[in-house]
């Protein structure tokens, strides 16, 4: 019997070695995402390029959520998108671990969301660790940002410009700096 999915197991969190019998998988559906981003970067259209981000993350895209390509995102089916969400251009979207963007998100430009990152020890550095990021409602993510995975950006709270962002936020809170630090309480 085939061990269980990939796809299932990085959900579920599960470090992937490098050898993983079934990592091809995960090229495989990379390349399928790039075949549908290519048509999404290229379209002008905001109905044609929410039905092809739907296509990508496997999911309704509601017609309140506008996206500024281009947009890059290596898999796009662990990825949720709420209602009138903003996405500006050039951002990267890592979501093997899961990202989820509740509702009235901001995102500006070339904010990255990398859900996906690796053991520290030379020995397995290879090796995928997969962690959810999960943006809540009303949070603005500053220009060039960076979220790590497996954080957790607070309701109504800010990340600013430039910031990498490697521990939960709270809610109500403005973060900045290298690495994200608590600035003020909103």
């Amino acid at each position: 019997m085939e061990a269980t999915d990939i796809f299932d197991r990085l959900r579920k969190g599960e470090t992937i070695p490098p050898n993983d019998p079934q990592a091809y998988k995960m090229r495989e559906a990379s390349y399928a995402t790039r075949k549908l981003l290519l048509q999404m970067n290229n379209a002008s259209d905001a109905a044609e390029i929410r039905n092809l981000l739907s296509q990508i993350t496997a999911s309704e895209i509601d017609e309140s959520v506008a996206v500024f390509t281009p947009l890059f995102i290596n898999y796009g089916k662990n990825t949720r998108i709420g209602k009138n969400v903003f996405i500006n251009f050039d951002c990267v979207f890592l979501d093997l671990g899961g990202i989820t963007i509740e509702d009235n998100v901001l995102i500006a430009p070339k904010v990255s969301l990398l859900s996906e990152g690796h053991p520290i020890s030379p020995e397995v550095r290879q090796s995928l660790v997969p962690k959810p990021i999960h943006i809540k409602k009303n949070a603005w993510i500053g220009a060039n940002a960076t979220i790590l995975h497996g954080v957790t950006i607070g309701e109504n709270s800010v990340v600013a410009a430039g910031s990498v962002v490697s521990k939960d936020v709270p809610d109500n809170t403005i973060v900045g700096g290298i690495p994200a630090k608590i600035i003020k309480t909103i």
